[in-house]
């Protein structure tokens, strides 16, 4: 598939989005810990920060591709939708942790004062861009939400993540009549919350390219490795990339076309949610790979080109990690570049240079697909 070659389209991106997010402070500390050691001059914040968030703001509001966008504001959720994915003493955990005025569910994950609005804001206008698109009104919308979800699991949270917003979009389009739905995620860290909601599901397949840094405590015993594909039903529709740490633009394009692309017009899904974290770029603290605005941008051509062919054009951006302050909101920009198949970059790479090796990248992704060509019943032919 050559994303280049797509036809240029004028398309309007709705983008959901309210300030009440910027609510949630997770403190500051040794990187995302909360500790104070007593002996240094300056504690950073939590790198899941609102800094982070607003600059995604301005760059789309300020930015040459501001005149392709259409901005909508988001709602908080009922407490009713939480429960289509979470269990009620989840949920009541939560909210009994905000009464009490906060909490570290799990490390590096502070509720804090300020937390459970900006959750609920994050969940419900998630919920919205995903009923703008089924409910016809606009093709393409991008819900720029935090705090992130995807490592929010039914029943515990993880990661930065309380609430899952990607999985209650999914679970929104099943209970709306929609038969199939697929999820690209490519944040730097396993989606294994949204995993774990549709682990035994035949209706969903999640799709997942991360770096190979399998689990990381209690709170994320998930792996992310290739045998981690479902249970039930749902068996080998989980399907793992584990990508080699420092793999770029051309790893990552070379595994969406080996892997993804097929995976995809194997399942033929009804709507596609693409799951973003620009902690994939080369300069993010919180990752390892090596993507560039240009890699993120042909990623969003390719998922663009995905949802065209297969769901009339259906695609919902979730916003997940991303943890440079400056470089995620230029790689934001060109991944949307990409969404609304423009054909020459608006913003030029302002600091990106990295050589690339690609070679053990493509003997790993080779391999998985010939896994998933001997294990997984339904990608017997790709």
């Amino acid at each position: 598939m050559d994303p280049a070659s797509a036809a240029f389209s004028r398309e309007l991106l709705h983008v959901f989005w309210h300030e009440g997010m910027l609510s949630h402070d997770a403190g500051t500390g040794i990187f995302d810990t909360g500790q104070d050691p007593g002996f240094l001059e300056v504690l950073e914040k939590h790198p899941e920060n609102a800094d982070r968030v607003k600059n995604m703001v301005s760059i789309l509001r300020k930015g040459p591709i501001s005149p392709y966008i259409s901005w909508h504001s988001g709602r908080p959720a009922q407490i009713s939708e939480l429960l289509s994915f979470h269990t009620s003493e989840y949920i009541g955990e939560l909210i009994q942790a905000d009464k009490e005025g906060g909490k570290e569910l799990c490390s590096g994950t502070f509720l804090n004062r300020g937390s459970w609005g900006a959750c609920l804001l994050a969940a419900g206008t998630t919920l919205q861009a995903m009923k703008y698109v089924l409910d016809g009104h606009g093709k393409l919308a991008y819900a720029l939400v935090r705090p992130p979800g995807h490592h929010a699991q039914p029943s515990r949270a993880d990661g930065y993540c309380f609430l899952n917003n990607a999985g209650l979009a999914v679970q929104l389009a099943l209970d709306s009549g929609c038969q199939k739905v697929v999820v690209i995620d490519i944040d730097v860290h396993y989606g294994n919350g949204t995993a774990e909601g549709f682990y035994r599901s035949n209706k969903v397949l999640t799709i997942s390219l991360h770096m190979n840094h399998g689990s990381w405590g209690p709170s994320h015993p998930q792996s992310g490795d290739i045998y981690e594909a479902g249970e039930g039903d749902g068996f080998g529709y989980n399907l793992n990339i584990p990508l080699p740490n420092g793999t770029g633009d051309e790893g990552y394009v070379y595994a969406m076309n080996k892997l993804v692309v097929p995976a995809i017009q194997e399942f033929k899904p009804g709507v596609v949610i693409l799951v973003v974290g620009q902690d994939s770029s080369a300069f993010d603290p919180n990752g390892r790979q090596c993507l560039t605005m240009a890699g993120y941008r042909l990623i969003g051509q390719l998922s663009r080109l995905l949802s065209d062919q297969h769901s009339n054009g259906r695609l919902l951006v979730v916003q997940e990690g991303g943890y440079h302050v400056t470089y995620s909101a230029y790689c934001l920009h060109a991944m949307l570049e990409g969404v609304l198949n423009l054909l020459d970059p608006l913003l030029a790479d302002p600091i990106a240079y990295y050589p690339e090796d690609k070679g053990f990248t493509v003997e790993v992704v080779n391999g998985i697909k010939q896994h998933w060509k001997d294990n997984i019943p339904f990608l017997k032919e790709i």
